[in-house]
């Protein structure tokens, strides 16, 4: 069993939010990407087995110009011959220096406050008129449709949502001539294009949220 942790593995690290991976230490492999909610620089990506030896026996090349078995040291601990890609940057650097600089609590504090960043905006999204949660966050994305005021209280027909689906592009385009925010949309399934306001900056506070739902209705409402 895989555990695909890339976003949200970073909340083993906060006392609050890592019973949302209770049992994932029964997984036999796991991917982690500390560039998402830990802040690390991109591009930092960590996977992690149980199973000794199965990184090298997957990826493994056995070039013996590359990896010499003879060395002074244990080899081992030589890692290209383990990897998909040989030659790469020292990624894993940038995450050692931040957990040395932030320690365990830094981070703690930095991922409880995306945590509840989210928190907070779906409680604006559930509050004013004109916002739809489309479900409450479990992570620190938060899904939800801004409905412009002419569409405010109408059938929702075909017609409707397809009306619905032109929202996110053209208020997307306006937050990017105003130079004022990034919020990607979206559609999935049946759902039209709805907004995924994603909770990533380590610096990100509350009233950055109010000013997420002010621009996005101050950008929609004319629609």
């Amino acid at each position: 069993m895989h555990v695909d942790g890339a976003w949200g593995g970073g909340a083993l690290l906060s006392k609050t939010y890592s019973p949302l991976l209770k049992g994932v230490e029964r997984a036999d492999s796991m991917t982690w990407n500390p560039h998402k909610l830990m802040g690390v620089p991109q591009q930092c990506s960590l996977v992690f087995t149980k199973h000794k030896g199965l990184l090298e026996q997957c990826h493994s090349a056995n070039a013996s110009y590359l990896f010499q078995q003879d060395k002074f040291y244990d080899v081992s601990y030589d890692t290209g011959d383990k990897s998909i890609q040989c030659g790469r940057k020292n990624d894993v650097l940038k995450l050692w220096i931040m957990w040395k600089n932030k320690g365990d609590e830094g981070f703690e504090r930095d991922i409880d406050n995306q945590f509840e960043c989210a928190k907070y905006l779906a409680q604006l999204v559930q509050e004013r008129e004109g916002f739809e949660l489309m479900l409450e966050p479990q992570c620190t994305n938060v899904c939800f449709y801004y409905i412009p005021k002419r569409l405010r209280g109408l059938e929702r027909t075909p017609q409707w949502w397809n009306e619905i689906s032109k929202v996110g592009p053209k208020v997307k385009e306006g937050m990017m001539k105003a130079g004022s925010m990034m919020v990607g949309y979206q559609p999935d399934g049946d759902f039209v294009n709805f907004f995924r306001m994603i909770i990533s900056n380590l610096d990100t506070v509350k009233s950055d949220m109010d000013f997420v739902v002010d621009e996005i209705d101050r950008l929609g409402k004319d629609l």
